[in-house]
């Protein structure tokens, strides 16, 4: 144990995590040059496209007469989960910044988790070989970050292998080595995936005592016995090795069928270790197989994909017009986007997504409590509500000086509140603000980015629940009320969004043989009314000779026919229409 180094590399998205890994990678010999090729150790095709690192993932090397086991994590906020998960399997972490950037939102975020789990933390500049780096400002605001010396920091480039030799060799001299808790198995589960052949294949940390594929063992939550089917280490492909011991980290195949059986943050062991926070989904969004007789694989497809990402949660719900239904939980706009992607590629489910939302809290004026993620939850709600609450998170955003009045216009025009304002360097300030989370996971990042020219990050999490005017808007087609349409928003927002629905069903709705009134409003007053001109027909086409009073005799006979269709015809929305309406855009 004494020469096994357990580590993982921390820092804000594109800072160059993944590249850095490749050069490790290359320079222990684990990969052969031949066969190596740009972000290595991520597996899926959708993290290459994108660019970004979505699953973190273990990988063991040899250096030297040490061991050390890498865990690549990532680096956007939605997908923080899977860095603290990762931080409960090491003991030290590199905490990366790019030279052409500087220190960034996730930056802090990160190394407040590295520092709450008490980890050795090894400061890194990447980048230092691109032509418009600022080595020395990234440096400087390292060192005043984490109150060191300039010669306390590591300078490297991921892409030409600078500086490497000598990181390693500093991570085997600052990381300690893991200690063991005893002779009795203790393994913490920090991430899982699903085979066919294997079923649930656990990713694991041994605290104590060692595990085989010859041994019967134990999951301490589940109370269940089983024999794993194969153990090894990560190499970064897996390699067998029936047996890992105290301090190393590997697999285990547990050739368990059903999901629900191993979930992360359970020990394989009989006593237990202190598991992982259950994470709180921030958005929910309807999601809706293509076809209806594909809800049973949909529903499939989410439970094997929860295996490999424990954020992710969901239930199923019931609706009268689209039939089954899940309704998911997701960390942000980003894993929803990144979830729907895995379940259309790696399952083949094609998917309609409603547009996502909030979870608020009622309060009742009997005091009971209720929470609901939509418009048609809060319809059901039959007691009296005293009191409607929305979820508020603290929002930090690190940004130029010279972009601090953009940024404070696009805070207070999202109803947000400047908490406090930090210097972090000269020329870069991070304010601390507290925004309503309805408002975060619309435009607020897209809007920040495009207000200083990309130059911004941010990063957030929960603060409180706090009282909300919160409203149920109504649609109306021909009067009669439409239930799937219906949202829930805010008083001042009510009149703009009645007015955008309108106006969508106006573009979107087939005409009909009479008038059609379309209508949006708040507890029966209207807001937004439009009304869709009946279809054509012309009557008199078919007349010839006689006089005009012919004509007028038709015209007067359409135009009671018309208002008899009006009064007593039921209009009949197409599919198509709710799927656009409700649809993400």
């Amino acid at each position: 144990m004494q020469n096994i180094r357990n580590f993982c590399i921390i820092a804000h998205i594109d800072h160059g995590k993944s590249t850095l890994a490749d050069r490790m990678l290359e320079l222990t010999g684990t990969v052969e040059k031949r066969k190596m090729r740009e972000q290595f150790l991520d597996k899926m095709d959708l993290e290459r496209e994108r660019g970004i690192t979505i699953k973190m993932q273990p990988v063991r090397m040899k250096y030297s007469d040490y061991i050390l086991n890498l865990i690549d994590t990532p680096g956007h906020i939605d997908f923080q989960y899977e860095v603290s998960r990762a931080l409960l399997a090491v003991e030290g972490a590199i905490l990366l910044v790019d030279a052409t950037k500087g220190v960034q939102a996730q930056t802090l975020a990160n190394l407040e988790l590295a520092r709450k789990h008490n980890l050795t933390v090894i400061p890194v500049v990447n980048k230092i070989d691109i032509a418009d780096a600022k080595v020395e400002e990234s440096a400087k605001e390292l060192m005043e970050l984490l109150n060191i010396e300039k010669k306390e920091i590591l300078f490297v480039s991921g892409k030409t292998g600078e500086g490497v030799p000598q990181l390693l060799k500093t991570i085997v001299e600052k990381i300690p080595p893991p200690k063991s808790s005893g002779d009795k198995l203790q393994a913490l589960i920090f991430d899982s995936f699903y085979s066919l052949h294997k079923g649930v294949i656990a990713h694991v940390r041994i605290f104590g005592g060692h595990i085989s594929s010859n041994e019967t063992t134990f999951l301490f939550h589940k109370k269940i016995e089983f024999k794993p089917l194969e153990v090894g280490i990560f190499s970064p492909e897996m390699s067998k090795t029936g047996f890992i011991s105290s301090g190393e980290i590997g697999y285990i195949a547990t050739n368990l069928k059903d999901p629900s059986l191993v979930r992360v943050g359970d020990t394989i062991g009989q006593e237990s270790l202190p598991g992982y926070f259950e994470p709180q989904p921030v958005v929910w969004a309807s999601i809706f197989p293509q076809s209806t007789d594909e809800f049973e694989n949909l529903k499939s497809a989410f439970s094997k994909l929860r295996i490999n990402d424990a954020s992710l949660s969901f239930e199923v719900e019931g609706s009268k017009l689209f039939g089954r239904a899940l309704r998911a939980g997701f960390l942000g706009m980003l894993h929803l986007d990144i979830s729907v992607e895995r379940i259309i590629r790696e399952f083949g489910i094609e998917v309609i997504v409603a547009q996502p939302s909030v979870e608020y809290e009622l309060i009742f004026t009997d005091g009971s409590t209720e929470k609901i993620k939509n418009a048609e939850m809060f319809s059901q709600s039959e007691k009296k509500v005293k009191e409607i609450l929305e979820p508020w998170f603290s929002v930090f955003v690190l940004a130029r000086s010279s972009d601090l009045s953009k940024v404070l216009d696009l805070i207070q025009k999202n109803k947000g509140e400047v908490l406090e304002t930090k210097t972090i360097s000269e020329d870069r300030l991070l304010l601390v603000s507290a925004l309503p989370l309805r408002k975060i996971v619309t435009n607020f990042f897209d809007d920040l980015k495009s207000a200083t020219q990309g130059y911004a990050s941010m990063s957030y999490e929960f603060k409180e629940n706090k009282p909300a005017d919160i409203v149920k808007l109504n649609v109306f087609v021909a009067e009669d009320e439409i239930p799937q349409f219906a949202k829930l928003i805010t008083k001042d927002e009510a009149e703009f969004e009645s007015h955008r629905i309108v106006d969508r069903l106006y573009e979107i709705l087939p005409r009909q043989l009479f008038a059609l009134k379309i209508q949006a409003g708040l507890n029966g007053r209207i807001l937004a009314s439009r009304t869709l001109s009946a279809v054509g027909k012309n009557v008199t086409a078919k007349l010839y000779g006689g006089d005009r009073t012919r004509k007028m005799k038709l015209w007067k006979k359409q135009k009671e026919g018309k208002k008899r269709l009006q009064e007593s015809a039921k209009v009949e929305i197409p599919h198509s229409v709710y799927l656009k309406i409700i649809k993400r855009d």
